[in-house]
């Protein structure tokens, strides 16, 4: 273990813990009648800035909650349960239960959610859009921090492996949806499905904005994995779990360095997003679950990843192109993506997509030369980012019907 990795992670945890409390006193003191006394506008504006610091620290260790607590079905509201189907030590298969008849005509589908930074609960908004016309079931990965030593490692084939094994709980009747980073990984589980079990094989597989061939079009973040080095990568971002966690001496790509990765990417709109969260809690303009705090709660709940997954991601993801050149190994045996021959395909990206652009995730369709080309369907949403293509307008308005018309055309009558 390295002493000085298990020093810089609790020296963030301790530096997040001092900057809550700083914002906690702040709210409190300047928060004080007395100073509504005075009409000078400092006062407000600091205890303001106390509120909107404390919540964003506290929210940097706080698993969110999916909040999704019912649902309307065919004019009905329906109470809904979470259901653990499998449970694995880094990860487990859920299903949104609604207490409805059980309908089938109704398809089923498997959000494979990320594992790159923050919870499962970032597809909140997908599975709530999806649950009046599906029955849904996500992938919710665990928190490194949480997972202990004793549970072994955890790597990109570790991650393909539970793949398999959900879709194997799950059976044939499933339509697959791998949102962003698990999308290639996706792609390698059921080519391993195609050549080992070809009765558990999904019903279709849609891929959204996920870096299948990070060169077809270089962005931000695989020009940085090609520009460093696995053992600089290693030395700069590796960090090791502190006391305080059920993981500790765990080594982990911890979520504030990832985070600090996220924000610098676009500073300067997450500044003025900030400022502007002050200024409209200094006018008590602000509330609970206004835009800001909405989108910031959850893009600030962020987890940590298991060393070896992070690394082999970058090392045979993004520089091998193992998926990319249809070179990827499980176990030492060649998973071969032309062996998948009778699998509908869709692939989703958006236009304005600056983690996977526009090219990486529809490289798919080139790879998969074992299927028929009129069972490959893409769509291209010109105005979407990279979470607008999962969640937001162009989701509701033009992805979601599109997905779902895709779903139904390739389901069992």
């Amino acid at each position: 273990m390295n002493p000085y990795s298990l020093i810089g992670y609790d020296l963030f945890e301790s530096t997040r813990l001092a900057n809550k409390w700083l914002g906690a006193t702040a709210r409190a003191f300047w928060g004080n009648p007395v100073f509504g006394m005075s009409a000078h506008p400092m006062p407000a504006t600091f205890a303001a800035w106390g509120e909107v610091s404390e919540r964003a620290f506290d929210r940097m260790a706080t698993k969110p909650d999916w909040g999704i607590d019912a649902v309307v079905r065919n004019g009905k509201d329906y109470l809904v349960n979470i259901e653990t189907i499998v449970d694995q030590p880094f990860g487990r298969l859920i299903k949104f239960k609604v207490s409805d008849e059980p309908d089938p005509k109704r398809p089923n589908i498997l959000l494979v959610a990320p594992m790159s930074g923050h919870y499962a609960t970032l597809l909140r908004n997908t599975v709530t859009s999806l649950l009046p016309d599906a029955e849904v079931y996500i992938t919710e990965w665990k928190n490194a921090r949480d997972v202990p030593v004793s549970a072994g490692s955890f790597d990109i084939e570790d991650f393909t492996r539970h793949l398999i094994e959900f879709l194997r709980a799950l059976g044939p009747n499933v339509h697959v949806m791998a949102v962003c980073q698990p999308a290639p990984l996706a792609m390698a589980a059921t080519a391993w499905l195609s050549q080992h079990e070809p009765e558990n094989l999904p019903r279709s597989m849609t891929l959204v904005g996920g870096p299948v061939d990070p060169d077809a079009n270089p962005s931000q973040v695989t020009d940085f994995g090609a520009k460093t080095t696995m053992g600089q990568l290693e030395h700069s971002v590796i960090q090791t779990v502190g006391a305080n966690y059920a993981g500790v001496g765990r080594r982990v790509y911890p979520g504030n360095v990832q985070l600090t990765s996220f924000i610098m990417m676009n500073w300067q709109t997450h500044a003025a997003a900030f400022a502007n969260q002050i200024a409209a809690t200094a006018r008590k303009e602000a509330h609970d679950f206004d835009r800001h705090n909405v989108f910031y709660d959850e893009y600030l709940a962020v987890m940590d990843m298991p060393a070896e997954f992070y690394l082999s991601t970058v090392h045979r993801i993004f520089k091998k192109r193992e998926i990319a050149t249809n070179s990827f190994t499980l176990d030492g045996e060649h998973v071969d993506l032309e062996k998948i021959t009778d699998l509908p395909v869709k692939v989703i990206e958006g236009g304005r997509d600056d983690i996977s652009s526009p090219g990486q995730c529809a490289a798919a369709l080139r790879l998969l030369c074992g299927v028929p080309e009129e069972k490959k369907a893409y769509h291209l949403e010109p105005d979407a980012g990279h979470y607008g293509i999962f969640s937001g307008r162009a989701w509701h308005q033009n992805i979601r019907p599109v997905f779902l018309n895709f779903v139904r055309q390739h389901s069992r009558n």
